[in-house]
């Protein structure tokens, strides 16, 4: 992917809607650097604070440290530091991320540093490297995506992989009463150059018909309290499995491709649910 800055990446497709606000507010010019980020973090009413509740700095990336302490999760738990290389898509929309899902990212942040503990303890003791838990949480800040709906049977759809009925036969029935928001930053950075097979996992929500009324910025507070808790829970996702993929090109209004009916035909893409015993 190119490093050139495009100060209205946004407006590239609805799917960058959660972070408009925090992206426009970077302005025209340059790469954004670290401390032009750090600015948006001190305009907020609120402070944006790790796991650990350490306050968020958005850092210069340097060479990576030996000690445990100096690891990713760890350094964002304990000292707050969100380190970003120079001119690359990837850590940028972290950075968004951060300022758009706040409380969701220190959750996840907080989840992390506990089984990166969990895991030395059982490193030292002989054990695998890496559990499920750290997998699924992995998936989700990379490639993360919400699904709300204030219609049950819709989700019933995309729970049964009903790709076409859902966004197809459907859509008017999804844009009237469903929505759909990106978390991860890997997908931002994907859609920059759409390719089939972009796939992103999602968390269901059903809501009420008067949280789809309510403006953006509320629905997004809203829904990163709502993730936060989640992933705080001892019940949250324990394993990729447990978090439903999702064909990010066929949701209306994200791929400009999709208005066509046979778009829904590729069963490559929108694969059917496997039946286990």
């Amino acid at each position: 992917m190119s490093a050139q800055w495009e100060s209205r990446f946004f407006e590239r497709s609805a799917l960058y809607e959660p972070l408009c606000s925090a992206a426009a507010a970077l302005g025209a010019g340059d790469w954004p650097a670290p401390e032009d980020l750090q600015r948006l973090v001190s305009a907020r009413a609120t402070p944006i604070i790790s796991g650990g509740g350490a306050p968020i700095r958005f850092v210069a990336a340097g060479a990576k440290g030996t000690r445990p302490e100096d690891r990713y999760e760890p350094r964002i738990y304990r000292r707050g530091e969100v380190p970003l290389r120079s001119a690359n898509w990837h850590d940028l929309f972290n950075a968004l991320a951060w300022l758009t899902f706040p409380l969701a990212k220190a959750a996840l942040n907080a989840r992390h540093f506990e089984a990166q503990r969990a895991q030395q303890a059982q490193q030292a003791a002989g054990a695998a490297n890496r559990g499920p838990l750290q997998d699924a949480l992995t998936l989700f800040d990379e490639s993360g995506l919400i699904v709300v709906a204030a219609d049950s049977e819709l989700l019933g759809m995309l729970e049964a992989f009903a790709w076409k009925e859902l966004f197809w036969s459907n859509r008017a029935r999804v844009a009237a009463n469903m929505r759909f928001y990106t978390f991860g930053h890997a997908l931002y950075e994907k859609m920059l150059a759409p390719f089939r097979g972009i796939t992103g996992r999602a968390i269901r929500l059903e809501v009420e018909r008067d949280f789809l009324a309510a403006p953006l910025q509320a629905q997004l507070e809203l829904i990163d309290a709502a993730l936060a808790h989640c992933w705080l829970d001892p019940a949250a996702p324990g394993s990729p499995r447990e978090l439903a993929p999702l064909p990010v090109l066929g949701v209306p209004g994200w791929h400009d491709p999709n208005c066509n009916e046979a778009f829904y035909d590729d069963s490559g893409y929108f694969r059917p649910k496997r039946i286990t015993r």
